[in-house]
């Protein structure tokens, strides 16, 4: 997923010659007492180590052993509004950034200026989780690990994205419509029963939990820094571990939900 490139190969090269050349200058300068021919074999000394050193790490880079193969994947972060996604989300994408890969962060309210027409009843939800989806898939596919949190209240939908990745693991944040308002500091929730929003998870709308996720959250009872920390943890041991990102099986689908 990097790669070094022949300018920083060079600039290394050139760095440690510096060094390395003050030296054997030094010590030709000590044993011989000859100052002119301590600074020749430091001049002669930079070019020739120099051509090696840039050699040798070219040749290294080709090499494949010893090289670790990390899987790129899609991690999508499901729950109702205000559930705590994007806040586990933007941790556990930082913690990726942190360890040198090359990852992308996509929220549902960064996404949807992409599709400025899309509203909010179950069909448009749909076509925003599929569209979403299919950015996702193909950031994976070009070798980049997408962390993702949408409401995505609907299976059928989730299920699509699941069909999509090759690689696909599932976080759902198990909370309550309650809980939730409680933590709602922007009011969506009351604006949504006082009828200023339709279709609204948790209010208009049920949201359909994930049947078999690969990772389920009490967020109620779990902290920002642990729910990461548990994340983080399964990457690791079950996705970046592989040496070949393996297609998951879909969950049972179901048919769509509609509004009561």
């Amino acid at each position: 997923m990097q790669y070094e490139t022949k300018r920083r190969s060079i600039l290394k090269a050139i760095s440690w010659r510096t060094w390395a050349t003050m030296t054997t200058a030094v010590i030709v300068f000590i044993f011989t007492g000859r100052f002119t021919l301590a600074i020749t074999i430091g001049f002669l000394e930079v070019f020739a180590k120099m051509g090696l050193y840039f050699l040798h790490e070219r040749i290294w880079h080709r090499i494949r052993y010893g090289k670790k193969e990390i899987p790129s994947f899609v991690l999508w972060i499901t729950g109702l509004p205000s559930s705590g996604k994007k806040a586990i989300a933007d941790a556990v994408y930082q913690v990726l950034l942190k360890e040198d890969l090359k990852v992308d962060r996509l929220d549902s309210r960064d996404v949807r200026p992409f599709f400025p027409e899309t509203g909010f009843t179950p069909e448009e939800v749909h076509r925003h989780v599929k569209r979403s989806g299919h950015l996702a898939a193909r950031l994976e596919k070009n070798g980049v690990i997408v962390v993702a949190s949408f409401v995505s209240p609907y299976r059928e939908s989730r299920d699509f994205v699941r069909r999509l990745a090759n690689n696909f693991v599932e976080v759902h944040l198990r909370t309550t419509a309650e809980a939730c308002e409680k933590r709602d500091a922007k009011g969506h929730y009351r604006k949504a029963r006082q009828g200023e929003y339709q279709y609204f998870p948790g209010v208009h709308v049920a949201y359909e939990e994930p049947p078999n996720p690969e990772i389920t959250i009490d967020v109620d009872t779990t902290s920002v820094e642990e729910a990461t920390r548990r994340i983080v943890a399964y990457l690791k041991q079950r996705v970046m571990n592989e040496k070949k990102a393996k297609p998951q099986p879909a969950s049972p689908r179901l048919e769509q939900s509609r509004p009561a």
